[in-house]
Formats: structure tokens, C-alpha cells, sequence
């Protein structure tokens, strides 16, 4: 008699799943990647903050300290950008540091930048919201940090 009420139990409960999972309002809606991005989707002034851990002076043998800071950035919608940052790198602040790249923009909305000589550096992005937001990774030797810069 158990095994019975066991057996009418467990199919209740599988006849229970069916119906809410087929029926079910919310469904979830799959994601793709956005697509035609440019260079051009990327115009104008973006705010920045960023962290993470840098190598002083870009010496491959010396420890990554911890670097932050905040800026404001510029893109020209062609593929360059220039942007003046401030912030703090192992606990020393610098102020009005210059940073000069040129970008490219995929279809997919992801890119690059590659920094100025002078040791601005190199990074990966993803563009997000049409543009109101960048997410940013260092891709260089020499420190591990994020940015995001959001549009102005």
C-alpha cells in the first residue's frame, strides 16, 4: 500500500511540474549579443573609475601595488581617445595624468584600445546600453585592473 501512495505521489508531483513549466508566464527569453556596434558608438565624453593592481614604473620584476582612481575620457567617434585621470597608486596620489589610445569597435560590441607609447596601457572592452557604458580590462603585462566609464 506504500509503494502505491509512493508511486501516485511522485506522479502527481511530475504531473504538477508539466503543467507549471508548460504554462508558465514567465519564460525566459534568450540573449544574444548586440550587434553594429562602430567606432562611431563610441562618441564623445565618458566618466571613468577604475582599480586594481599596477607595476610601478612598468618593471616586470617588481610587485603589483594597488592603483585607483577616476577620470574623464574622450572619444572621438573615429577611433582615438584622450582623457586626463586622477588617483592613487600604493597609496601615492597623482593628479592630471594623461592617457592617449587609439580603439577599434567590433560589430558585437566588444574592442580594444591600444595605449599611447609612454606606458599608457593596452586594454579589452565591452560595449553596454548603446554606448552609455564601457566596461574595461587591462590586456598588457604589468597590472590587473577594471574600469567603467559611463557617458556623460
Amino acid at each position: 500500500m506504500k509503494r502505491i501512495v509512493s508511486a501516485l505521489l511522485a506522479l502527481a508531483v511530475l504531473a504538477a511540474l508539466a503543467i507549471v513549466t508548460t504554462t508558465s508566464k514567465n519564460v525566459v527569453q534568450p540573449v544574444y549579443a548586440r550587434s553594429g556596434c562602430t567606432d562611431a558608438t563610441l562618441k564623445g565624453n565618458y566618466g571613468m573609475t577604475f582599480s586594481g593592481f599596477t607595476v610601478p614604473g612598468q618593471n616586470p620584476k617588481a610587485k603589483e601595488v594597488p592603483f585607483v582612481g577616476e577620470g574623464l575620457f574622450t572619444f572621438d567617434g573615429a577611433g582615438n581617445i584622450s582623457g586626463v585621470y586622477n588617483g592613487s597608486q600604493n597609496g601615492e596620489v597623482f593628479t592630471d595624468a594623461t592617457y592617449n589610445a587609439t580603439y577599434t569597435v567590433n560589430s558585437d560590441c566588444t574592442g580594444t584600445a591600444t595605449g599611447a607609447p609612454g606606458g599608457n596601457a593596452d586594454a579589452a572592452f565591452v560595449i553596454v546600453s548603446g554606448g552609455a557604458e564601457v566596461f574595461v580590462t587591462q590586456t598588457d603585462p604589468g597590472g590587473t585592473w577594471n574600469a567603467d566609464l559611463k557617458k556623460q
